[in-house]
């Protein structure tokens, strides 16, 4: 695919999300420029609106007319707990509270029950929840407060985006939009249970 870099803007941000990113508790990481933000050819066939993300390659694409797509790194779940499958945008949110599961709990707590939203939350500025059948996954594509881990699989299996990126695509996406989010190459590409 032959990118074009489109330039990182902060048109979408509010008033809120200047505040709270302009006082971040982690450090800015520096994201090499494969992963920002492009507009790409786009080759596969999902319809304008969809959300493809590429697990190999850690690239989320938004389908947009033309045979074009907006590209961003993400980073995406680790081998052992990777999800693939097709969903849908059930639920938006900004600045999300963050209520760990008792998986997580389990693997890297103790956490509290409840996280406030906010720049130290791990679901960063904004999370775009994923549905089957009309049921949360418990799979996000959200922000993060470890931004230097983009472009790697270390998750629990969400797609973590930079804030600045993840408010682009909240701008962009709309409820009810298709999420494709391919196996991992070699993998079986069902649907995890």
């Amino acid at each position: 695919m032959q990118s074009t870099l489109e330039p990182s803007s902060a048109a979408n941000m509010t008033a809120r999300d200047r505040m709270l990113l302009a006082h971040t508790p982690y450090a800015q990481a520096t994201i090499p420029d494969t992963y920002r933000r492009h507009v790409v050819d786009y080759q596969r066939t999902e319809g304008p609106g969809t959300i493809v993300v590429d697990t190999d390659a850690r690239f989320l694409y938004l389908v947009m007319p033309g045979r074009k797509a907006v590209r961003y790194g993400v980073a995406v779940g680790e081998e052992a707990m990777a999800w693939s499958g097709v969903a849908r945008v059930g639920k938006m949110s900004e600045w999300p509270d963050w209520i760990p599961t008792a998986d997580i709990q389990a693997r890297l707590g103790p956490y509290p029950a409840r996280v406030a939203g906010g720049p130290a939350n791990p679901l960063g500025a904004r999370a775009i929840y994923l549905y089957q059948g009309g049921k949360d996954t418990l799979y996000r594509i959200h922000g993060t407060n470890q931004p230097e881990y983009i472009g790697h699989a270390i998750s629990s299996g969400c797609i973590r985006m930079t804030n600045e990126d993840v408010i682009d695509l909240y701008k962009r996406v709309r409820m009810g939009a298709t999420v494709v989010v391919l196996a991992p190459r070699g993998r079986f590409a069902g649907l995890r249970s």
